[in-house]
Formats: C-alpha cells, sequence, structure tokens
C-alpha cells in the first residue's frame, strides 16, 4: 500500500530553502507579509524589538539579519492584519468555541477590545477598560485570604510587566505565582542551585566557539531554539566533537543548511552537526551520564597506576568542589548491567563518548526539557554538573553548564521576582523600599495552584499572558479547575483556549505584543527588557502600529488592576503604568545585578548580569561546588513498560509549526508530517507489535496507578526511528494523558517525557 497523504518528503537537513519558502509562507498567511518582512528586519536589531519567540541569545545585537524561520513565524503570528472585534463574539457562543482548535482559535487575529463574559447569552461583551477594572478589584477584595487568588506568568511577559506584577501580588498579599518555568526547567534551577550556588546557565555564546566537544542532552534546537544552530554548525565546522543524546532522530541536530550562507544556498550544501548520535531510551539519560563518569574514572585511574598525569582536573576539584568521593562510592556501587538497561546504550559507546570528553580541553553541555520532565530530573542535572565538575569544565572560558530555556524571558520573569519561594533578601529589598511587609509564606507553583483551584481553597485565577489551560497536565481537569473560579482574568493578544472556560465572572484582557509601539502618557515611545539563557539583559522596542487603538501595555494592564484593588497609598500605580523608566529605577534598587538599568539597557547588547560561577565563586552552603550522590532510579518508566506486555513510554514535544502551546500550522517538516496533528510516532517493530498499519488510526490509553481514565482518541500511527518501546506526539493535543500527579522529586514539574500508555484501535481503523 502507498504513504498515506498526511506522510510526506522530510527535509534533507533543516534550515536552507525549506526555512526560507515557510517564512514567505507564514509572512503571506498574516494578510500582511509586506509589513512582517519590515517587521523582521528589526527582530533583535539594538533599535528594534527582541523576538518574542525562544530565549536563544545574539552574540552580535545589531547584525543583519538575526533571526530564524521560527521567529518569522512567532512575528507573523503577531503582526497579521486579522482582527477578533465584538462583533465576532455576537455569532460566536464559548461553548460552540470551545470545539474548535488551537490552530483555528489562533488563526482568527488580534483581539481588539477588553471584554467580559455573559453567562445568560454565553457570549464575550465589550466593556470598558475602567469597568473592567473595577470589577476584577471589586471580586479581589471580597476574597476572604489573598492565598485564595492564584496569580499565573508566561514567559513572555518582559522584566517590567513581570516585576510590577510580582510587586502587585506581593503588595496584595500572597506569594502564589505559578509560572509556566514550573514545568519546563525548574528542574535545572533547583539542580544548579545545589551544584553550583546559582539557578541558571554558566555560558555566554562565544563559549561556543572555543569548546572543544559539545553535548546535547535531551533537545531539538531545530524545531525550539533554531538559532542554536547556527552555532553548533560554526562549532562543527571548525572541528568540534558534537555528541547527541536523543531518543527521536531529530533532522535539525543531524544536518543544517545556513539560510544565511549564500555557497550552502546555491549548491544545495548542509553541514552535519553530531559527530555522535545516541538514542538513548526516554528516562535513561542519568544512567548515560554515570556510565560517561564512570568509565572517565576508569581512565584516571589507570592513568595514575600507568604514572601518568591524572585525567582528572585535581587542582580544581581540590579548591572548588566537595563531595566528590561520595560521587565517586555511587558511580563505583553502579553496575554497568544497570547503565547499559536503563540507557539503552553499550558499554563501548559509553566508554568512547568518555574518551571524547576526555580529549576535550573544553567542554560544554547544553540540554532541555527532555531531561527536565521526568520524575527524576533534578538527579539528573546534577549528574551532568558532576560530570562536568570532573575535568574542569565549569567557570573558565569554553565551558559551561547550558539549559537552553524557552520562551524569551522566562528567566528574567524569575530574575525581577515571579517566584512562589522567594529569596529572603529579595522580599528584605522590598520591604526597605516600600516600608510595608512582604508575605513570607511559600505560595503555589502551577501543580499546587491547580489543587488549590479544584479543591476550592483557591476562587480566583489571573493570567498574564499564555494558555493556561493548555500548557498544562490533565487537561479535562484543569477546565474543571478554570471555570469553578469566582474571578477568571486572561490577558492576551489574541484568543485561546483558556478563554473559553470562564468563571463566574471573567474577563479578556487585550494588550500590546513584542513588535508593537507602546507610548506612555507624554506620548514618547518605550522600551521594555528582557533576559535571555545567556544572562544578557536587552532592551526590546516595538515598531508596528497597534492592532488596536484600545490596547493596552501589559504593564498598564497590571497597573490598573492594582490600583483598582489596593488603591495607591503605597505605590503610584498610574505613573508606573505610563512610564517603563520608573519601573526599571524600582528594579535597580531592589533586585541585584539591576544598577544603572536604564543607562545600560540602552546600550547595543544591554549588559551581562553578574554571574559568580565565571568567577568561579560558589554561593552555595559551603562556598564550593557541591557534587551530589544520587543512586539511578529504581525503575524508569521505560524499564517499568518493558516488564509489561503493552504498555510503552510516551513523550509529548513540538512540532515544526509550533511555539509552546501556540500553533502556527499544521505541518511539521522535519518529521515529514503535513496537515495533521493528531499523531504518535512509534517504532515499526512496535507497529506491528500492536496489530496497526501506518496511518490507522489507534486510541491512547493513559495508564497511570491512580486509575483514572484518559484516553487521547483517533491518533494516526506513523512509524518513525525511535527506540522500541518509546513513543512520542505533539503537545497539547496529549496533554489530557498527563497526569496531575505525576511529577518530578523535587521540581514538581510534570512527567511528560514519561508517559506509561496502551494503545487500542480506533472505531475508524476497525470499520475500514
Amino acid at each position: 500500500m502507498g504513504k498515506p497523504e498526511f506522510i510526506g518528503k522530510k527535509s534533507k537537513a533543516a534550515g536552507g530553502w525549506g526555512a526560507l519558502r515557510s517564512c514567505g509562507k507564514k509572512l503571506l498567511a498574516s494578510g500582511a507579509p509586506l509589513s512582517g518582512a519590515v517587521t523582521m528586519l528589526k527582530a533583535n536589531q539594538p533599535d528594534g524589538f527582541d523576538c518574542p519567540g525562544c530565549a536563544w541569545g545574539d552574540p552580535e545585537h545589531g547584525s543583519s539579519f538575526e533571526f530564524c524561520e521560527n521567529g518569522v513565524k512567532a512575528v507573523a503570528w503577531e503582526a497579521t492584519d486579522k482582527r477578533v472585534p465584538p462583533s465576532f463574539f455576537k455569532t460566536h457562543t464559548v461553548s460552540a468555541l470551545r470545539g474548535w482548535t488551537d490552530y483555528e482559535l489562533e488563526r482568527e487575529g488580534r483581539l481588539t477590545h477588553p471584554m467580559r463574559y455573559d453567562a445568560a447569552s454565553d457570549t464575550y461583551l465589550p466593556v470598558t477598560w475602567d469597568e473592567a477594572f473595577s470589577e476584577i478589584g471589586k471580586v479581589l477584595r471580597s476574597l476572604d485570604s489573598p492565598d485564595r487568588a492564584e496569580f499565573y506568568t508566561s514567559g513572555r511577559a518582559s522584566n517590567e510587566a513581570a516585576y510590577i506584577y510580582q510587586l502587585f501580588v506581593r503588595l496584595y498579599g500572597t506569594n502564589n505565582f505559578p509560572d509556566c518555568s514550573n514545568m519546563c526547567h525548574e528542574a535545572s534551577g533547583i539542580a544548579l542551585e545545589e551544584s553550583i550556588g546559582i539557578g541558571k546557565g554558566t555560558v555566554v555564546l562565544e563559549d561556543f566557539e572555543k569548546a572543544d566537544a559539545i553535548f546535547v542532552i535531551g533537545q531539538n534546537p531545530g524545531t525550539n531554539h533554531p538559532r542554536m544552530l547556527g552555532d553548533l554548525r560554526r562549532a562543527a565546522q571548525r572541528g568540534a566533537r558534537i555528541a547527541v543524546f536523543n531518543p527521536v532522530r531529530e533532522k535539525g541536530l543531524e544536518r543544517f543548511a545556513d539560510p544565511q550562507n549564500k555557497l550552502e544556498m546555491l549548491t544545495g550544501g548542509s553541514t552535519a552537526i553530531a559527530s555522535e548520535y545516541y538514542q538513548v531510551r526516554l528516562g535513561g539519560d542519568m544512567a548515560a551520564v554515570r556510565g560517561m563518569a564512570k568509565a572517565v574514572f576508569a581512565a584516571d585511574d589507570a592513568a595514575i597506576a600507568a604514572g601518568k598525569p591524572s585525567v582528572l582536573d585535581r587542582k580544581f576539584l581540590d579548591q572548588h568542589t566537595s563531595g566528590i568521593e561520595f560521587y565517586r562510592a555511587a558511580v563505583d556501587m553502579t553496575s554497568w548491567e544497570a547503565i547499559e538497561d536503563q540507557s539503552g546504550l553499550s558499554r563501548a559507546e559509553l566508554e568512547g563518548l568518555a574518551q571524547i570528553y576526555i580529549a576535550s580541553e573544553r567542554t560544554i553541555c547544553t540540554w532541555a526539557m527532555g531531561v527536565t520532565q521526568h520524575r527524576h530530573s533534578v538527579a539528573m542535572i546534577r549528574e551532568i554538573a558532576n560530570f562536568m565538575l570532573l575535568r574542569g569544565n565549569v567557570g573558565r572560558p569554553g565551558t559551561g553548564l547550558c539549559p537552553v530555556r524557552g520562551h524569551s524571558n522566562v528567566q528574567g520573569d524569575r530574575t525581577v521576582g515571579i517566584n512562589e519561594k522567594p529569596p529572603r533578601e529579595f522580599l528584605d529589598a522590598l520591604e526597605k523600599e516600600f516600608g510595608v511587609p512582604m508575605p513570607r509564606q511559600h505560595g503555589h507553583n502551577v501543580i499546587a495552584a491547580i489543587g488549590a483551584m479544584l479543591d476550592g481553597s483557591a476562587q480566583a485565577f489571573i493570567g498574564l499572558g499564555g494558555n493556561f489551560a493548555r500548557a498544562t497536565p490533565d487537561t479535562s481537569l484543569i477546565a474543571k479547575a478554570l471555570r469553578k473560579q469566582k474571578l477568571t482574568v486572561n490577558i492576551a493578544t489574541k484568543l485561546n483556549y483558556s478563554h473559553l472556560l470562564p468563571g463566574e465572572v471573567s474577563y479578556v484582557l487585550p494588550c500590546l505584543g513584542r513588535t508593537e509601539i507602546d507610548r506612555n502618557s507624554d506620548g514618547v515611545a518605550q522600551i521594555v527588557t528582557v533576559e535571555d539563557s545567556m544572562c544578557m539583559v536587552h532592551g526590546s522596542g516595538g515598531i508596528n502600529k497597534p492592532a488596536s487603538p484600545e490596547l493596552r501595555s501589559e504593564v498598564a494592564i497590571i497597573a490598573g488592576i492594582a490600583e483598582a484593588t489596593l488603591g495607591s497609598k503605597v505605590v503610584d500605580w498610574k505613573a508606573l503604568g505610563h512610564h517603563h523608566d520608573r519601573i526599571r529605577d524600582l528594579i535597580s534598587r531592589t533586585v541585584p545585578g539591576f544598577h544603572n538599568y536604564n543607562e545600560r539597557v540602552r546600550k547595543p547588547r544591554g549588559f551581562r548580569l553578574y554571574n559568580a560561577v565565571e568567577h568561579r565563586v560558589w554561593q552555595t552552603p559551603s562556598r564550593k561546588a557541591t557534587f551530589s550522590s544520587c543512586e539511578l532510579p529504581s525503575q524508569t518508566e521505560h524499564q517499568r513498560a518493558a516488564g509489561e506486555k503493552g504498555l510503552f513510554v510516551l513523550q509529548t514535544f513540538r512540532s515544526h509549526d509550533q511555539y509552546n502551546t501556540t500553533v502556527y500550522g499544521l505541518d511539521d517538516r522535519y518529521r515529514g508530517i503535513y496537515g495533521e496533528r493528531q499523531i504518535v510516532f512509534i517504532n515499526p517493530a512496535d507497529l506491528e507489535q500492536i496489530g496497526a498499519r501506518p496511518g490507522d488510526r489507534v486510541d491512547i490509553v493513559g495508564q497511570h496507578e491512580d486509575e483514572i481514565e484518559r484516553v487521547a482518541k483517533s491518533f494516526r500511527v506513523v512509524p518513525y526511528d525511535v527506540p522500541r518501546g518509546s513513543v512520542a506526539g505533539y503537545y497539547p493535543e496529549l496533554n489530557v494523558l498527563v497526569p496531575l500527579s505525576s511529577a518530578g522529586e523535587q521540581s514538581d514539574t510534570p512527567t511528560s517525557k514519561s508517559i506509561l500508555v496502551s494503545f487500542r484501535l480506533a472505531e475508524a481503523t476497525k470499520a475500514a
């Protein structure tokens, strides 16, 4: 039989002409191709805006073309000429809209007016800003405790919006800050703070120009942060070894054709990225890294016995670390049999990778959510840190730990105070600045917030951007949680599924996008600021006319809600809402590293926040980098599935035509999928085992121990190069299978990369 029509040709390499064609299609589909193209010329420029896509850094803020295919998609998505005015809701009830896909909802265009849900007509009706602020403030004041409200933040919010948001919420009286970072790199922050004393990465982009080896673990930059491919390409071309650990064969990690390289574009050439590519089993990354460490220790023992120099950086270890003896004992206690079974890699393969590490004078290790969304993710990242410490690959040029974060300011939001467990020093600084006490009790993260909404202890939800209902696990439970609220407020640029789950009182408040001009009360265009994954803080000023004269900035909307809720006795909210410079002045006085903020951020590239590890200063209790001695998990979900017939481990990931919950289109060019998102990728032998053929539809059934029925219905099966027992598919469609009760130890991050499932043929397939 021929290939089903939704399966087509895969790209030979990431980037190249395919990327350029995709950019053109997205600009045309926006309805404003010319203005969209002009807008892109100001992306990541000193006098332009920061790309609203990923948080990958920019080594030359001001170079000619510092954007990628997904950046074009993000800008075209925001700069569209399509609109969702009040008249749209006259002909579309909320109940009917719940039947639309996420793609269909956001494709309608930009919201233009503040809207209030009317239960009688089941529609959203336009209101004035003052009416919205007044009622929101009234409901918040009516709650018997500030802890009954949840204040969510998306990582696309600017530093200014995040800071004024946290200030409002803390003056209101709670630390309830469920945040998108709780669902992605929370484990990275926790593990790195414990290991090296700072919850951020330790590299700058220039380090990629000096590294001899780069280990890429659980990450797909071709889709998630494509500009990273340029740095990997340059590293590969000068001879750096790039070792990849990923269960799925991803095109962007195999070959990349740089659309800005004239020779490659003219000749159809491309550059190989990975020198080694290992398809580790889901959840087996920790075992793989431990296997390499075991081989490094063995090589060191052999060198010492032969009278040769130590393989380890003994001077660094003695002066800058503690606990290596306990780690060595844990490694010695771990058998090769356990390592091979858990990782799916052989001893010989891991010993070969260890030799690459030993031969490298300078090594970088980079990872993303393939590492962070498991039960044992904190232990896994600490294992990565252990491995890098062995040869002093932290705190010197060309080396470092590099968690690659997603949204463009998810790191900055946390820096300026979006944290349910705020540092004591930060609260002290706020109290000194404003002269009033701040709440000290830890608040809710995402998982705790959902639990509070479900049990009734939370009664209000405010979302600063994002699509909470789709980003979170256990989709049906989230819908129930939001609809139980007395108040739901969503600050957004476009309509999404979260807006269709209104509480008793519900508002959708439209805001300016990153690409749009934001004028203050004096008519002066102003900037916001963001922090990238390399701790660089820089400005962003929109250049486009706002989609509607009714739009307000996120800062102005938060200020309006704050004034209506708290009054202006402690803070002049109106002044802050109109003048971002004043917010930056507050940040400079209350957040370390932001001195002379307004001056420094207006320089090309902005400035880099102080990173103590760069100077080999360790802000841990021991004042040294600290080895962990965690055991491997007793059993990964992959091992459990292997022991029970009919069980598989599912990971969710993005298609190439989406960014987080935003779906730009229905194609996944690098994986050869077109016009379809109800897809599950499976090893061909496993496909035969479940009795299905390529293109058949199956129901995917969750197999969590809580015995709650979770089913994703009618997904097409696609044979793919993944390890046996592992399957993969897109979120948010498959978030219905992610149990709320299954979360990372310490991190509380949903385990979206290790979901036990089984399959049954769908009715449509049976009938055929």
